[in-house]
C-alpha cells in the first residue's frame, strides 16, 4: 500500500502530536485489542498529564481545529487500514509457503532463493523473500537486479561516491550502486514473541529512509524505498503498535510503500513495470549528475 495523500504532506509538528498521542494513550485497545482511536476525553487527560497545551487542536470553545480535524481523521484512517487491509493480507507459516509453492511450481524461477535461519524440521526456505524474488525476476525481462546486497547501497556522482547509507538492504534493482529502488523484508513466521530485533528492524528501516530523504532534499534522484513485511502473529497478534508505527513512517515520507504478506502476488508486478519504464525512459543513470 501507498500512503493517503491527505496524510501525506503533513508537518513535523503533526508527526510530534500523533506520536505524543499515541505514546501516552497507547496504540491498540488493551480490551478489545483493536488498534485504538483516541478520544476528546482520552486526550484532554493526556495532555493534562503531559503538562501540554491544546491549543493548536481545539479552540477556545473547545471546538476542533483543521488542524485537530485532520490528527483525528488520521487516527480513524490508521485504524481502520491496519484492520480491513493490512491484516486481511498478512499470512502464517502455511499460508506463505502454499503461496511460495505456487509461484516456484508456474515461475520456474532462477533467481537466489535463500533458507531461513531456523534448524531441524523448521528449517525451509524463506518464503517471503523467495516470493519476493520470484516476482521481480519474471517481471524484469533480462534487466539485471541485485537479490541480495552484499555491500552498503551508494549513489556516486562522477564516478566517485557521493553518498552511502549505513545499512545493507535486502534488493537493489539494478545494483546496489545507484539503484532505482530498494527494498528491505522482514518475515518472522517461526518467532513466538515480539523481541527487540523485530522492533530494531522498523527503526532500521526509519533510519534508510531518513538518508534517502537527505538525498532526495540535495536534489538527487529519488531511490525508490519499499518495506515488505509478513507473519500474522508476530505483526497482528503481537506488533500492532509497530505496525501503527510503520503507517506513520509510510505517511512521514520515510517509505514509498510498505507490502503486506501476500499483496505481493499483485503489487510486485505492477511496481517491476513501473520501474522497468523508468529505465526504458532513460530516466536511470548510472551516475548522479
Amino acid at each position: 500500500m501507498k500512503a493517503n495523500l491527505e496524510f501525506l504532506q503533513q508537518s513535523p509538528e503533526f508527526w510530534a502530536n500523533v506520536r505524543t498521542i499515541s505514546q501516552e494513550i497507547g496504540y491498540t485497545d488493551r480490551k478489545t485489542k483493536n488498534i485504538l482511536i483516541p478520544s476528546r476525553a482520552q486526550l484532554h487527560k493526556a495532555f493534562s498529564k503531559l503538562n501540554l497545551s491544546l491549543e493548536k487542536i481545539e479552540n477556545t470553545s473547545g471546538e476542533l481545529t483543521d488542524f485537530g480535524e485532520t490528527l483525528f481523521k488520521y487516527f480513524e484512517y490508521r485504524s481502520d487500514v491496519l484492520s480491513n487491509f493490512a491484516r486481511q493480507n498478512l499470512m502464517d507459516k502455511d499460508e506463505a509457503e502454499e503461496v511460495f509453492t505456487s509461484l516456484y511450481n508456474t515461475l520456474s524461477p532462477t533467481c537466489p532463493l535463500p533458507m531461513n535461519k531456523q534448524k531441524g524440521d523448521k528449517r525451509n526456505y524463506s518464503y517471503l523473500t523467495g516470493m519476493v524474488n520470484m516476482l521481480i525476476e519474471s517481471n524484469l525481462d533480462g534487466i539485471p537486479c541485485d537479490y541480495d546486497p552484499r555491500s552498503l547501497t551508494t549513489v556516486t556522482h562522477e564516478n566517485m561516491p557521493l553518498r552511502t547509507l549505513s545499512r545493507r538492504v535486502d534488493g537493489a534493482l539494478p545494483s546496489v550502486v545507484n539503484p532505482i529502488a530498494i527494498w528491505e523484508i522482514k518475515e518472522y513466521y517461526y518467532t513466538t514473541t515480539f523481541g527487540s530485533r523485530v522492533a530494531d528492524g522498523v527503526y532500521e528501516s526509519l533510519l534508510d529512509g531518513m538518508e534517502l530523504r537527505e538525498l532526495s532534499n540535495a536534489g538527487h534522484r529519488k531511490i525508490y524505498h519499499m518495506l515488505i513485511i509478513d507473519s500474522y502473529f508476530t505483526w497482528w497478534t503481537c506488533g500492532r503498535s509497530y505496525l501503527c508505527r510503520i503507517i506513520d513512517m509510510l505517511h512521514m515520507g520515510y517509505l514509498d510503500e510498505v507490502i503486506f504478506g501476500k499483496e505481493v502476488v499483485t503489487r510486485l508486478p505492477e511496481l517491476v513495470t513501473i520501474w522497468k519504464k523508468q529505465i526504458s525512459d532513460n530516466e536511470y543513470q548510472t551516475d548522479l549528475k
